[in-house]
């Protein structure tokens, strides 16, 4: 399969250590460039090999317009407002995400039931154990991180709500995609709110990128295996 996207894969591995490289030596210019082209890469990608044909891709790509808007508030991170405005708009991207996600489990809505709790008993789970982690430190914050776990967690559990319903390589790539979402922000809401480590800014940006390039891949290999899909 990585064989399939090989230029695109050269590209992006570019594009990750370029990143990488910026965080850990501060260079700022590069730092911004980088990250910009790290949704426009998934960008063209989705729309080379999708056409964006169908709701499904356009609401992926919908959510990556959004996540490009988060990446460049964070870029100017220097008060509370910014970090509020990227989270919002990354929260949007996660809607559009869940939104496209949702599209696969409404196919055939009662495929897999077991597999549905654990995914809900799962989301639970670390969602709880991610807001207690965090909870003293948010101050006024609190409700606005505790919407984004809860939206985050969401999207977690509708990409597990896809089983059965797509083939299984966009499952995996989709489901492993979103854990890596929830690591990144947990890592990210973690350095900001008092739990800062040596290196968090790398993982962060690592688990994120990661996350995003998996979920695009799930994306452009997406096929329905339900007679009645919606597409």
């Amino acid at each position: 399969m990585f064989k399939k996207y090989l230029v695109f894969n050269i590209v992006f591995l570019v594009i990750v250590i370029s990143q990488l490289s910026s965080i850990y030596f501060g260079y700022s210019i590069l730092h911004m460039i980088s990250k910009v082209l790290i949704t426009l890469s998934l960008m063209i990608i989705l729309v080379l090999k999708t056409k964006l044909k169908g709701r499904f891709h356009k609401r992926i790509f919908t959510g990556l317009i959004f996540a490009m808007m988060g990446d460049i508030f964070l870029l100017f991170d220097t008060n509370t407002s910014y970090f509020m405005a990227g989270l919002t708009s990354f929260l949007i991207g996660h809607l559009c995400y869940i939104s496209a996600f949702y599209l696969d489990f409404r196919s055939a809505p009662e495929l897999d039931k077991r597999g549905a709790r654990m995914a809900i008993i799962t989301g639970v789970v670390l969602s709880c154990a991610s807001y207690f982690w965090l909870r003293p430190t948010l101050g006024p914050l609190r409700l606005p991180v505790l919407v984004y776990i809860f939206v985050i967690t969401l999207m977690m559990m509708m990409a597990a709500f896809r089983n059965k319903r797509v083939n299984s390589l966009s499952f995996n790539l989709i489901l492993t995609g979103a854990f890596c979402f929830m690591a990144s922000d947990a890592l990210l809401a973690g350095s900001r709110f008092g739990h800062a480590f040596p290196s968090v800014g790398i993982l962060v940006m690592f688990s994120y990128m990661i996350a995003q390039y998996l979920i695009i891949l799930g994306a452009t290999e997406r096929k329905l295996l339900a007679h009645d899909a919606v597409n």
